[in-house]
């Protein structure tokens, strides 16, 4: 394990720097804000409070189907990926939580690492399980479908890791499992849709029925691969079906990437949130279907235009309404470090500009069926720079108010690729 964290004295240099700039920037806005009706300091003290988990996996070198080109300094085991994570919580203070991937991040001792994350501050997130791919050792293969498959013993050995999953969860201090599965076909005539619904739905309920009182389990759909001509869970009313079937504890998880490119995904999150299944989010962006690009970096309005929903359900109470958030990216050109600090902190601006929303005007122009001042009193939100009050927040919390300048001041990335050995390179797959 690098013993190599950013010294705190870079921290706050790198802020003393920027100091004086930042407050002319927040009083300036929050005169502006002022003008609205709207308090800057109780928008800031929001935005301090949000959090969005860290995904272990982010933290390595991603890659596509056709090559993974391995960074310097990549973690070697969950213990580096601990310590990539506190960096990331460290500088944006918006990070408290990791989520896991089951078997990529098994240990022999569940205690050793738990402790890890405690004296990094760090808690840990919904469990991810994979049943996507195969693991060393295991007896039978998912090629053909894990919780669907037509073999009742694969599916009985996919059950298992998902209980597997919840185990090591419950002694790590999770409250919720995520599933995904690439089930589904890739010839027509290769599966019987029924069938295999039936066999993932039979399959999910020994899942859920192992579930601790107080956790939750996030099922989450996706348009399509590894299986190109039918998926088992597709899209969101199919998702919508599985939460309703399974039961109170059972919610739809929604990953931006896992649609087509001009399905209107802040409706499908008003639709969860109306009827109490909105489980949460796998923040990312694409430009043409799961590319899992760094969030906000292709189309921002998007995601402000989920987190505008998110606000409204947040301001009127909407029963039940606890969505959790976690970014889910593969970096296959940039260090992943500084794409998840740019994307924990662009999911933070997304909720900073909903809330600056004027919801009053809002409503009053949608009753009278105004189009153009509703769609404006959107965009006034939009358009307003929040940065000031992000970063304030960041230094509030003893984070910094550049993070990707303060990295990079630190050469933590230097520092970490002398101490972990060089990866190479060569085969196709994402970390």
């Amino acid at each position: 394990m690098t013993t190599t964290m950013i010294s705190q004295a870079t921290v706050e240099a790198e802020n003393e720097s920027r100091l004086s700039a930042l407050r002319r920037d927040y009083e300036s806005l929050g005169e502006r804000l002022g003008r609205r009706g709207i308090a800057i300091d109780e928008i800031k003290r929001k935005v301090a409070a949000y959090g969005v988990a860290v995904p272990s996996w982010g933290v390595g070198t991603g890659g596509t189907r056709f090559a993974r080109f391995p960074g310097k300094g990549e973690p070697r085991n969950i213990f580096d990926k601990l310590e990539d994570c506190a960096v990331i919580q460290q500088l944006t203070r918006a990070t408290p939580t990791v989520s896991l991937h089951i078997p990529w991040d098994k240990v022999n001792d569940i205690s050793e690492l738990k402790e890890k994350g405690t004296s990094l501050g760090l808690g840990f997130d919904a469990m991810n399980s994979n049943t996507f791919s195969d693991a060393p050792g295991q007896e039978h293969s998912y090629k053909f479908g894990s919780l669907s498959h037509a073999d009742a013993a694969t599916r009985a050995q996919a059950v298992e890791h998902n209980l597997e999953c919840i185990e090591i969860g419950r002694q790590l201090g999770s409250k919720a499992l995520t599933v995904w599965v690439g089930d589904g076909s890739n010839f027509p005539g290769q599966s019987n849709f029924t069938r295999a619904f039936e066999r993932y739905l039979d399959a999910m309920k020994s899942v859920y029925a192992a579930l601790p009182d107080d956790w939750r389990v996030y099922t989450e759909h996706k348009m399509f691969e590894p299986a190109f001509y039918s998926t088992v869970v597709q899209d969101w009313g199919s998702n919508y079906l599985i939460a309703q079937e399974l039961g109170p504890k059972a919610f739809c998880l929604v990953d931006l990437g896992h649609h087509a490119p001009n399905v209107n995904i802040e409706m499908i999150v008003a639709r969860l949130i109306q009827f109490g299944k909105l489980g949460g989010f796998h923040f990312n962006d694409s430009k043409y279907s799961d590319d899992d690009l760094d969030t906000g970096s292709i189309d921002p309005y998007r995601l402000f235009l989920v987190f505008n929903e998110l606000v409204d359900a947040e301001t009127r109470k909407a029963k039940g309404f606890q969505p959790a958030h976690m970014l889910d990216q593969s970096h296959n050109v940039t260090d992943p470090i500084e794409s998840l600090v740019t994307s924990a902190t662009e999911v933070c601006r997304a909720y900073a500009q909903a809330l600056i929303v004027d919801r009053q005007a809002l409503a009053g122009y949608q009753d009278d069926n105004d189009a153009l001042m509703a769609s404006e009193t959107l965009k006034v939100a939009f358009r307003t720079d929040v940065e000031p009050i992000l970063a304030m927040a960041r230094l509030d919390s003893g984070g910094a108010i550049a993070p990707v300048a303060t990295y990079r001041k630190s050469g933590y990335r230097a520092k970490v690729a002398a101490e972990r050995p060089a990866v190479a390179g060569g085969g196709g797959g994402i970390v």
